[in-house]
């Protein structure tokens, strides 16, 4: 989705092109801050946004490392631990309590959510929805999943 982004950086009007970058910044930030609160740390971020976004290949590393972190936290949590509730606080200063089970769901909700936000200001500007989809991906990076077995 990134990279679609990026193909159409010059070409898009510009307010929406921003959005699309704001929006999808959003959900980057949001992961980042839940990586801080399962592990029961600080983070650095006192809200969910950013008045700038970085530019889509700064951003697309960023998601790629939150991405692998999330992956290495997941394989090497028990039952237990995803079970256990963890205080926290959000950014408006309110207080919050979830599972670890609870945030990780929401981690891959709330940026599903805001990726279709994205794909629909995509297909907006571009007339075609962008090959955003997990089936998408399965065939990109595995290609022998498109062949039929004999």
């Amino acid at each position: 989705m990134l990279a679609g982004l990026a193909d159409i950086a010059g070409i898009a009007p510009p307010d929406d092109y921003r959005t699309a970058l704001r929006v999808f910044n959003h959900a980057a930030i949001v992961d980042r801050i839940f990586v801080a609160n399962v592990q029961r740390t600080a983070h650095a971020f006192s809200t969910t946004g950013a008045p700038e976004p970085p530019p889509p290949e700064t951003l697309a590393e960023a998601v790629r490392e939150t991405d692998r972190w999330y992956i290495d936290y997941i394989a090497r949590l028990s039952p237990r631990e995803l079970e256990e509730s963890i205080e926290f606080t959000f950014t408006d200063g309110a207080p919050g309590r979830m599972s670890r089970e609870e945030m990780l769901a929401h981690v891959a909700t709330h940026a599903g959510y805001h990726r279709g936000e994205v794909g629909r200001i995509m297909t907006r500007l571009t007339g075609s929805s962008p090959p955003d989809t997990f089936t998408g991906y399965l065939h990109q990076a595995e290609p022998a999943r498109r062949a039929r077995n004999a």
